[in-house]
């Protein structure tokens, strides 16, 4: 397809977007905006001031309060007054700034020329980009290219990807890697309640007086949530439901150290046993809930005896946690990780959701059943990222869903896929197979993040085209690009981020991107002219404008915040919590502070009601045996790192709270077995492949398990490729390994 406007004009209003990003951020500015409308910086930023913004690291959203002189970020601190975190930050909050001063910051486009990437000029690599996009639709289908995107970027930036790809490209197929932390979460949510919606409020941790929390590790993971735990003043039993002896378990009141990938027998059982004693809540189940008698039938085989022979735990203690559980006044339920990325994770979470409902414990302070989000936007990359579905919880199959986002956007239906896109993994089987033959990576790592990374690293080079997109030239994804367009990061551009109790935060910008870096959104306008099709989004004209489109999709929708005035209200709010719709009350220019889902008894399915799914358990995938005697779990190891490191490790002290090196814990009695001391070094084997790691015996393992954290760039070298059936997330959390010791 030949580019609407010649690359000359294009490259003057890449120009102007240089021109505007780049002066001084004062109110003098937004009087000469750029041509796309892209000089517009938040009138809140004036020198030597300081402003509040949601942090960009994971889902738990904290205020940070951002000091500045003259018009620059220059400090952090954590926000007395937000009500998320109340004046707390983990280390990566305080440190956040870190991340955009490097010498490995992008700051002009690269194409690959001779086998080495080479700076070009924007007009340059949009070109190259579109001709070698368009040639491969045209040689081998529209659906022969695909994009991975990210839970880290704005959802105004979500959407327009999403926008920009498959009503305006033509491309049929892209995913996120929320798809690697979420996925089963959304997954179990839409089949129990009829849509992605997490019911909670951060204030139900203070609220409990039994909290159960399964495979999460929340004291390194989130922090700031175990201090809203901290806080509860009713003393609560905190149950443990993990393999190790994690930081979380440790301060727990209760740890179930369950067998690996065994805690679905253990929630069977104590569903069950409720059931037996009559424990339930039959009102709520009678009015608002179905399927309950199949559900009571399936637990029927799941005793106290069976679980205890399945998960090592004592028959007293399983009935232990029923008791607590019964007797609870206020019980909620929570998963993040551990439960997710498991090949059975989807029936794990309703297992939760089931516990939650039978027992009355949601719609309520200090209940539910409620999941932990992972990555700082992946509740918006959920909802608007227009990749597994259509906007806002829609269905890309659905006619009726179909018009209603052309009428919102006035484009013509034709143009709105009629199926939904191929998973994360089947777009990487695709590779393989050829059916996909160019990619667009967009501010993610799969190089390094994706499960089994060998294989991806291997299938990457097969493309006839990779592009890459993001804010350092260095990652693994990156030195493998053939065009590598430069992107602002956090602080160097506008947004909303969405946490993990449905609160809409606000990103600001605050520093100015380095080189010729530019924010995604303007390069998704670039794109979008150079691929002819800039008329589709002239709405489009800035972040806060896509906001509004986001707020007419979300309208009538179970995350309706229509109700919501714009930026400066979710400025000065602390953040909005959807659903906030515009009732034209109170609600709509006031919402309350703090909001849970559900408190009617009434849920998003047809009939209005909850449903109890269950299936049976499954066996592990790749268990151990007499080669591969030990089970790897993976995990986060450091509150001070995060993911695969490509913004952390540029902190050098966030990189001082961490160890440097790729690690692996041992039990004593594994150990000694092996003849290893603490310090020794060694390969840790899988059927895939061997890591070097430095081996630390220590009594948070369990005999027959070994943990290594996520964050080290080899460890998804080992791990098995297997996902769950009904989400497609990847099973990261256990696979069959042997040690070998090299030295000690």
């Amino acid at each position: 397809m030949a580019t609407k406007l010649a690359f000359l004009q294009i490259a003057e209003k890449v120009q102007d977007l240089l021109v505007s990003r780049t002066g001084p951020l004062t109110r003098d500015l937004l009087q000469t905006p750029g041509k796309f409308g892209l000089g517009r910086v938040p009138t809140r930023l004036v020198p030597d001031s300081t402003t509040t913004m949601v942090c960009g690291y994971c889902a738990t959203g904290c205020g940070l309060m951002v000091h500045l002189k003259d018009g620059q970020a220059i400090n952090l601190s954590p926000a007395t007054e937000y009500p998320v975190n109340l004046g707390m930050a983990c280390p990566k909050g305080w440190e956040a700034l870190s991340a955009l001063h490097t010498a490995a910051r992008a700051t002009s486009p690269m194409l690959r020329k001779n086998g080495t990437l080479m700076p070009v000029a924007w007009e340059e690599a949009l070109h190259e980009m579109t001709r070698r996009f368009t040639d491969i639709q045209e040689r081998h289908g529209k659906a022969s290219v695909a994009w991975l995107g990210t839970g880290q970027m704005p959802s105004e930036e979500l959407a327009f990807l999403g926008a920009l790809g498959k009503f305006g490209m033509g491309i049929v197929h892209g995913d996120g890697n929320t798809r690697q932390c979420m996925a089963t979460a959304a997954s179990a949510y839409k089949e129990a309640f009829g849509f992605d919606a997490p019911p909670y409020t951060y204030a139900d941790f203070e609220q409990s007086d039994v909290i159960v929390l399964v495979g999460s590790n929340l004291c390194i993971a989130h922090p700031i949530l175990w201090e809203r735990i901290c806080r509860n003043p009713h003393h609560p039993a905190i149950v443990v439901i993990d393999p190790r002896a994690t930081e979380t378990a440790m301060a727990a009141t209760h740890h179930y150290s369950v067998r690996a990938k065994t805690d679905l027998w253990l929630l069977y059982a104590v569903a069950n046993e409720l059931i037996r004693q009559g424990a339930i809540d039959e009102p709520f189940i009678a009015e608002s809930t179905e399927g309950f008698e199949a559900f009571r039938d399936a637990m029927a085989p799941y005793t106290l005896e069976v679980a205890a022979e399945k998960t090592g735990i004592p028959v007293e203690r399983i009935l232990a946690l029923s008791n607590l559980i019964r007797n609870g006044k206020r019980v909620s339920f929570w998963w993040t990780m551990g439960v997710n990325q498991s090949y059975q994770g989807v029936r794990t979470a309703q297992a939760l959701i089931a516990l939650a409902l039978m027992t009355g414990n949601i719609g309520k302070p200090g209940t539910g059943a409620n999941s932990i989000t992972g990555q700082c936007n992946a509740m918006g990359s959920r909802l608007f990222s227009n990749t597994s579905g259509l906007f806002a919880g829609r269905d890309f199959g659905k006619t009726q869903d179909r018009e209603r986002v052309a009428e919102i956007l006035d484009i013509d239906i034709a143009n709105i896929p009629t199926e939904n896109s191929l998973a994360y993994d089947q777009i990487i089987d695709g590779i393989e197979s050829g059916t996909i033959r160019a990619l667009w990576v967009v501010a993610t790592n799969p190089a390094h993040s994706w499960i089994d990374q060998n294989r991806l690293t291997r299938l990457l080079p097969k493309l006839e085209c990779l592009v890459v997109q993001d804010m350092y030239v260095d990652t693994d994804t990156a030195l493998l690009a053939d065009i590598l367009l430069p992107a602002a990061g956090w602080g160097e551009k506008e947004g909303t981020f969405i946490n993990s109790e449905r609160r809409i935060g606000l990103l600001k910008k605050v520093c100015r991107a380095p080189g010729q870096a530019l924010a995604d959104f303007h390069i998704f306008q670039l794109v979008a002219e150079s691929f002819g099709c800039g008329e589709m989004f002239e709405r489009w004209s800035d972040p806060e404008a896509v906001f509004r489109i986001l707020q007419d999709l979300s309208r009538g929708t179970p995350c309706d915040f229509s109700g919501i005035n714009g930026y400066s209200q979710i400025d000065r709010k602390g953040g909005i919590q959807w659903p906030c719709p515009d009732t034209g009350g109170e609600r709509e220019t006031d919402p309350v502070a703090e909001r849970r889902l559900f408190e009617d008894g009434r849920f998003f399915t047809p009939s209005r009601r909850a449903r109890f799914i269950a299936e049976a358990p499954m066996e592990m995938p790749e268990p151990p045996n007499d080669e591969y005697p030990l089970i790897l779990l993976t995990g986060r190891g450091s509150s001070s790192q995060w993911h695969t490191q490509t913004r952390t490790k540029r902190s050098k002290v966030l990189q001082a709270l961490s160890p440097s090196e790729i690690y692996v814990e041992i039990s004593q009695l594994d150990a000694e077995g092996l003849g290893l001391k603490s310090g020794a070094e060694v390969e840790v084997i899988s059927r895939r492949s061997a890591v070097s790691a430095r081996a630390y015996v220590t009594p948070t393992a369990k005999p027959g398990e070994v943990f290594i954290p996520m964050h080290y760039a080899k460890m998804n070298q080992l791990t098995h490729p297997t996902f769950d059936a009904i989400s497609r997330q990847p099973s990261y959390k256990a696979c069959a390994v042997r040690i070998k010791v090299r030295s000690t």
